[in-house]
């Protein structure tokens, strides 16, 4: 079991707007033309209706010298924020018992 996180992870589209297009000045329609996706792709990742693919981590990663491990780590972070936050019955859950190992 991992430690219980408090505060709301950062979206990486958080990230892309605070840390890369404000700076740059870059709009969402410059940013997505050079990335090769659509403007609503990348506006919804920005707005934070939408998740970091895989492939999207690796345009990421392209165009602002990262690693798509960055991005999806971000991304994989806030997602398991939001399902902890969400009861679907996941807490109901038994572990299973240990097997013992037979010689």
């Amino acid at each position: 079991m991992r430690p219980k996180m408090t505060r709301k992870p950062t979206h990486p589209g958080e990230i892309v707007k605070h840390d890369y297009l404000e700076p740059l000045s870059l709009s969402v329609t410059a940013l997505s033309a050079r990335l090769g996706v659509s403007r609503k792709t990348l506006s919804a990742i920005v707005n934070e209706r939408a998740g970091v693919t895989p492939d999207m981590a690796l345009r990421l990663s392209r165009a602002f010298n990262t690693s798509p491990e960055l991005w999806l780590n971000l991304q994989r972070g806030y997602d398991l924020w939001a399902a902890e936050q969400t009861d679907t019955g996941w807490r109901k859950v038994e572990p299973v018992p240990s097997v013992a190992l037979r010689k």
